[in-house]
Formats: C-alpha cells, sequence, structure tokens
C-alpha cells in the first residue's frame, strides 16, 4: 500500500508539488531566460512609454515647482491647493479626459493619435506632472526657505534663483522623478483606455497582464508581474541611493 502510494506521487509529483501556479512559474522563468519576443517587446514598450512621459513631466514638473518656490503671485496658492489635490487623481479619469480629447468627435480627433503610443504617453504626462510638481515644490521650497537671506543678500534674480534651487536639489528631484517613473509604470487605467491594448502595438506589462489573466494565461501575466516586481525594487533601491547622496549634498 505505502509501495503504490510512493509510485503515484512520484508519477504525479510534478502535478502534486507543482500544480498549475507552479507549472506557471517554470514556463515565465523559461520566458524571462528565453528571451521570449513577445514578452520582450512588451516589456520595451511599457519603457519607452513610460520613460518619455515621466522625461516630460520631470521637465514641466520640476519647472513649476521652482517657479512657485520663488515667486509670489494672485492665484499661487490656488495652483498649489490644486497641484496637492491632482496627485490622487484616479487614472481611469485621466485616461477619460484623454480619450475625449483624441476621440474623431474630440477637439484633437484630427490628429488620429487615440489607441497609439503617443495617447498613452499623454495620459501617463497629465497623471504624473502634478505628482512631480507638487513633489518638487515641497523639497524646493524647504531649501528656498534656508537659503532665502543668502538670495537676498546676492541680490538674484527670480531666475538665477530657479537655477541654484535646481541644481543644489539635484539629488532630490532625481528622486522625485523615480516616483513619478513608479507610479507611471504601473499604472493601467489611463493607458488602457487610451491605448485599447493592441498586441504589437500598445500592449504594456500592466494591460497585458490584466488581459492574459482574464484570458487564464498566468505564465505571461506572471512573468511580466516579475518583471514589474524587479523594477520597483530596483526603483526604491534608486531612491535610497539618491536620498542619502542628496542628505550627504546638503552636509557638504
Amino acid at each position: 500500500m505505502a509501495l503504490s502510494l510512493c509510485g503515484w506521487l512520484f508519477a504525479n509529483l510534478q502535478e502534486v508539488v507543482l500544480g498549475e501556479f507552479g507549472q506557471a512559474f517554470i514556463i515565465a522563468f523559461d520566458l524571462l531566460t528565453g528571451f521570449d519576443s513577445e514578452l520582450y517587446a512588451i516589456i520595451g514598450l511599457s519603457l519607452k512609454v513610460s520613460f518619455f512621459a515621466v522625461t516630460l513631466a520631470s521637465i514641466a514638473g520640476f519647472m513649476l515647482g521652482a517657479v512657485l518656490s520663488v515667486t509670489r503671485f494672485a492665484g499661487r496658492n490656488v495652483i498649489i491647493i490644486i497641484l496637492n489635490a491632482l496627485m490622487g487623481l484616479p487614472p481611469v479619469v485621466v485616461g477619460l479626459m484623454v480619450y475625449m480629447l483624441l476621440s474623431r468627435s474630440g477637439p484633437l480627433g484630427v490628429l488620429g493619435l487615440l489607441y497609439t503610443p503617443t495617447a498613452m504617453i499623454i495620459a501617463q504626462f497629465l497623471l504624473i506632472t502634478p505628482l512631480i510638481a507638487a513633489l518638487s515644490f515641497q523639497l524646493l521650497q524647504d531649501i528656498h526657505n534656508e537659503y532665502d537671506e543668502l538670495f537676498r543678500s546676492l541680490h538674484l534674480t527670480a531666475g538665477m534663483k530657479v537655477k541654484a534651487l535646481l541644481w543644489d536639489a539635484r539629488f532630490g528631484l532625481i528622486t522625485v522623478a523615480l516616483a513619478g517613473f513608479g507610479r507611471a509604470i504601473s499604472e493601467v487605467g489611463a493607458v488602457m483606455i487610451v491605448g485599447g491594448n493592441i498586441n504589437h502595438l500598445t500592449r504594456i506589462m500592466t494591460t497585458a497582464i490584466a488581459l492574459e489573466t482574464s484570458k487564464g494565461t498566468l505564465a505571461l501575466a506572471l512573468a511580466l508581474g516579475l518583471v514589474l516586481i524587479a523594477i520597483s525594487i530596483s526603483i526604491n533601491a534608486a531612491v535610497m541611493i539618491f536620498k542619502s547622496k542628496a542628505k550627504g549634498s546638503a552636509y557638504a
């Protein structure tokens, strides 16, 4: 009896020990280590879309945060309140707004950008710019308050103050940009609406995971999930490094 049970377990070891999820893990690792073309095409497009969106959002967000830090004008507090509120803007709302702008009946429909990577970049840009701008303002405002008397004594113009603040806070701003990249690369709602998750055109990691899971194709979804986890760990490690550099430069 015992021998027959052991024989059955040995014969069905893969199914008993591994099961469906174990099989999915094995196939997922095979896809990753075998450099599956479809998998890496999805990863490549995801990184490209998020990189361009974060680059544009960082330029706009850093400048807006710096200007708000060094200038005083009517409506400044309103802009700050709006930026802080938009930090938690639901991605699907951003996707809906961009969809309405780019659809055939929308004001920018003639450009034909809907369901393209460009539309996805626009959606991510609108989603993360308020986050980067608000965090940049908080960072640069603290530095400006610290250097305010020095700036006054040197009679610096607003433009010179902005340059000085951006340079002094460069490591902190990189941390802010990484936070924006983390939100962009993990976002699914907005890019699903404006990108449509079209195979070989607008499929990125998050939308592909949602689609493949709904289809029951767990291996590809799991492989993409492992990549997202690796990216998240890398971003957090980079944030810690740049935070330590920022503290070091502050005491230098």
